[in-house]
C-alpha cells in the first residue's frame, strides 16, 4: 500500500532482516486487473509511481519487481513464487482494501516469517488499544505518543547489493509504456485517467513543495473556500502511499517554524482526524455499514426512515450528476472528471444523497460505489470514515429534522452563504464535455 522508496518503515524494516541475514532485498509490487473497480483511472496513478519507485530502489541497491497481472487468465501465483527462494516477507499494515485480506489470510500459507509494518499513520495503529469515539478522545492520545514517532525514518544502507536477473514476468513500466499498458489490461476503460493528479512520488514532493511555499500560510483561512485551492491535495498520493504522513508532517512543521507561521490546522487534519480514520478502520469488521454509527445516529435515522424523501433520485441519475442541485452536480462531476471533490464540498455531496435516497443504507451504498469507483483516493480508511461521518459517525446529535433527525444537516443556501459557490460551479461547467 505504500509505494515508495524513501520515509517508509516497512522497506526499513525489510532492509534490517536482510541485512542481519547476509541476504540481498527484493521488493515485489503487484498490480492485478481482478480488484473492486479497476480502471483506467487507478491503473494510470497507479503505475505512473512505478518508474520513481524504480529508480529511487536501485539506487538503494535494493531490487524491484513488477508484475501486472493484465488478464484474468493470466497467472496469480507470482508471490508464492517469490516466497519459495525468501528468507521473510514484509508487507504493510493497512486496515481496508486487499492488504487487510491479505494479511488476515497469507501467513497462514508461508513457512517463513510474515511481518506486517504501519507506515501508513504516524502514530503506528495498535498503539491504540481500542476504537476511539471521536477527535476529542484520540487527540490527547496521539499527542502523548508524537515525541516518539514524529521522527525522520532511518536512512537505508544495505549491504548486500540486489543484483540478480528478474524473471520473465516483470514488467518494465516507463511514462511512454503506461497507456498501452492500460489499454491491455481488463478493466474498466470507461473511468478515464484523471486530468489533474499524475502519480509518483516525484510529482507527490512537487506538491507539497508547492502547498508549502503557497498555501500553508492561506491553509486555516481557506481551506473550506473550494475556489481558493488552498488545501494540499495529497490525498491521493498518501492513499498509494507515493507520499508519507510523516515525511507531509515534519516538513510542514518545519516550514512553519522557518517562516513563523501556524500550522495547527493543518497538522490537525493530517495527524489526528486522518489518524482517527485508520482507528475507526483498524477496530471495524465492516467498514461500509452503517452498525459502526453511535448508537444517537442508529436511532434518530431509524426514527425517520419512514420520513417523505422528495425527490428521490436513483443511483444511475446521481451517478450522471442529473440533479435539480446546480453545486451538487458540479460536485458530482468533479469527481468524475479529477477523481477527487474538494473535502468540504464532499461533506455536502454526501449529506444531498442522503436527502435523496430511499433509505440510508441505499444511500451509503450509492456514496460507496461512487467514492471507491471514481475516487483517485477512494477504498481509503479516510474515505469511508468521512461518508460515514454524513450520517453521524465522529459527530454529536444537531437540531431534530425531518430525513436526518439529529444528524448534521447541510444546505444549498448553506453553501452559498459560507463559499463562493457560484465561481466554482463556473469553473467546474467550463471543463465539462
Amino acid at each position: 500500500m505504500n509505494r515508495r522508496a524513501g520515509w517508509n518503515h516497512a522497506l526499513v524494516h525489510a532492509a534490517d532482516l536482510a541485512n542481519r541475514a547476509g541476504l540481498p532485498l527484493l521488493v515485489y509490487e503487484g498490480l492485478t486487473c481482478t480488484y473492486h473497480y479497476a480502471s483506467d483511472r487507478l491503473h494510470t496513478f497507479i503505475l505512473e509511481g512505478v518508474p520513481d519507485t524504480a529508480t529511487r530502489l536501485a539506487k538503494l541497491g535494493i531490487g524491484y519487481l513488477f508484475y501486472l497481472r493484465r488478464k484474468r487468465s493470466d497467472r496469480d501465483d507470482v508471490f508464492y513464487q517469490l516466497v519459495k527462494d525468501a528468507a521473510a516477507v514484509v508487507t504493510d499494515d493497512y486496515p481496508t482494501f486487499i492488504a487487510r485480506q491479505h494479511n488476515a489470510s497469507v501467513p497462514a500459507k508461508l513457512k517463513i516469517p510474515y511481518y506486517a509494518v504501519d507506515s501508513s499513520c504516524i502514530v503506528p495503529m495498535n498503539k491504540m488499544e481500542k476504537r476511539e469515539y471521536a477527535a476529542y478522545t484520540i487527540r490527547p492520545k496521539i499527542r502523548k505518543l508524537l515525541p516518539q514517532y514524529l521522527k525522520p525514518v532511518p536512512a537505508i544502507r544495505m549491504r548486500h547489493k540486489f543484483n540478480q536477473p528478474l524473471p520473465k514476468f516483470h514488467t518494465e513500466v516507463t511514462p511512454a509504456n503506461i497507456p498501452d499498458l492500460v489499454a491491455s489490461c481488463e478493466i474498466d476503460h470507461s473511468v478515464k485517467p484523471s486530468p489533474v493528479f499524475h502519480g509518483g512520488s516525484t510529482e507527490a514532493e512537487r506538491r507539497l513543495k508547492n502547498f508549502l511555499a503557497k498555501n500553508l500560510s492561506r491553509y486555516s483561512t481557506f481551506h473550506n473556500e473550494p475556489t481558493a485551492q488552498a488545501t494540499s491535495s495529497l490525498s491521493p498520493y498518501l492513499h498509494f502511499g507515493h507520499l508519507s504522513s510523516l515525511q507531509v508532517a515534519l516538513a510542514a512543521q518545519d516550514h512553519a517554524h522557518k517562516h513563523k507561521l501556524m500550522a495547527d490546522e493543518f497538522l490537525e487534519e493530517l495527524m489526528v482526524r486522518r489518524e482517527l480514520a485508520f482507528n475507526f478502520a483498524r477496530f471495524s469488521s465492516d467498514v461500509a455499514s452503517l452498525e459502526n454509527l453511535p448508537d444517537w445516529a442508529k436511532k434518530t435515522l431509524e426514527k425517520h426512515a419512514g420520513d417523505k424523501r422528495d425527490p428521490i433520485y436513483s443511483p444511475d441519475q446521481l451517478e450522471r450528476a442529473q440533479t435539480y442541485d446546480s453545486l451538487w452536480n458540479a460536485t458530482q462531476k468533479e469527481l468524475l472528471r479529477h477523481g477527487k471533490i474538494h473535502g468540504y464540498y464532499r461533506m455536502y455531496w454526501g449529506k444531498k444523497i442522503i436527502e435523496w435516497s430511499k433509505t440510508p443504507e441505499e444511500a451509503l451504498r450509492t456514496m460507496i460505489y461512487l467514492n471507491d469507483r471514481y475516487a483517485i483516493d477512494g477504498r481509503d480508511p479516510n474515505g469511508y470514515t468521512n461518508i460515514l461521518w454524513c450520517f453521524g459517525l465522529h459527530d454529536r446529535p444537531w437540531i431534530e429534522r425531518p430525513i436526518f433527525g439529529q444528524v448534521r444537516y447541510m444546505s444549498y443556501q448553506g453553501m452559498l452563504r459560507k463559499t463562493d459557490a457560484e465561481a466554482y460551479m463556473r469553473t467546474i461547467e467550463s471543463e465539462w464535455v
